[in-house]
């Protein structure tokens, strides 16, 4: 095993033990010390990586976007499969459902909520939604090449299937019984369906 792989395992638990304390504790309320013992680290370890509170709370949020991407939004597909097919894929890993994507929601609402509070992290929360919504673009463009999808501008598009998954996945996020994540994949994949050109069934089904 060389240097590194020692020093990236120690950097990459204390940022999931960040990710999860975010997650359990809201962000407000996360500290170095609390990190430290989830990660099995000391807080000087946790201070080798990152010199204050913030740049390990950024960093964390960062680390839980980045495994997304690579999970998801990078994720390599049939390069012959339809836009159609990819959609559904892309609806399904935008829901809060249990495990990690569960998780993940969390982390999305404590940036949501700083954000709307400090200037300051309003960047890091403008830089990921930049990445999601060129993921949604991408796909959504590509079913417009093929002639799968009608609409003159893809960029809105993305953005109206963004809203759709955010607003109504926050509300199965928080077990409204009017709204769990069934209801939130059918009801925003129909919707997504339409502004896309094509029957909701496509989406649904």
């Amino acid at each position: 095993m060389t240097a590194e792989a020692p020093a990236k395992n120690a950097r990459e638990r204390i940022l999931e033990a960040a990710c999860a304390a975010i997650a359990e504790d809201g962000i407000d309320d996360v500290r170095i010390a609390r990190v430290a013992m989830r990660a099995g680290a000391s807080t000087a370890l946790v201070h080798h990586y990152f010199s204050t509170r913030e740049e390990l709370l950024e960093e964390a949020l960062m680390h839980s976007y980045e495994l997304a991407a690579e999970d998801r939004f990078g994720r390599p597909v049939d390069e012959n499969a339809s836009a159609v097919a990819r959609m559904k894929v892309m609806i399904d890993e935008c829901l809060p459902l249990e495990g990690r994507q569960h998780q993940e929601w969390l982390l999305w609402v404590e940036l949501w909520l700083r954000a709307a509070r400090d200037e300051e992290s309003r960047p890091l929360g403008q830089r990921l939604y930049a990445s999601y919504r060129d993921w949604m673009c991408r796909v959504i463009r590509y079913g417009v090449e093929r002639g799968e999808f009608e609409t003159a501008d893809p960029e809105a598009s993305a953005d109206v299937a963004i809203g759709l998954l955010d607003g109504l996945g926050v509300r199965a996020l928080m077990a409204d019984p009017d709204m769990d994540v069934e209801r939130v994949r059918v009801l925003a994949a129909s919707r997504i369906a339409r502004e896309l050109g094509i029957e909701p069934e496509a989406l649904t089904e």
